[in-house]
């Protein structure tokens, strides 16, 4: 077996693939450990979503260049404050 990214899988087919009960499955859909699409009542599930859950690694980097990215937007908020926000500090002490 070999999954596809570009393959729509069901959610029986990804629960194959994983060696996961049914229960587990629908937890992990419910819950957004697998992203889905709801079509209708039914979920369907992107082969790089399942490959996703089970290379955590690809995951993880791009985790790292979110948070670091992420970090560096805060900074240069903390650094400056809004312009906004100066005037009306100034106006209030008036």
């Amino acid at each position: 077996m070999r999954i596809q990214e570009d393959t729509i899988y069901t959610p029986k087919e990804t629960q194959e693939y994983l060696k996961v009960s049914q229960s587990t499955m629908t937890r992990m859909l419910k819950t957004g450990l697998i992203r889905a699409a709801k079509v209708g009542k039914q979920y369907r599930i992107f082969g790089k979503e399942i490959l996703r859950v089970i290379s955590p690694q690809i995951e993880d980097k791009v985790g790292q260049v979110y948070n670091k990215a992420r970090h560096w937007v805060h900074e240069g908020i903390d650094e400056q404050p809004p312009t906004d926000l100066k005037a009306s500090t100034h106006e209030n002490k008036n």
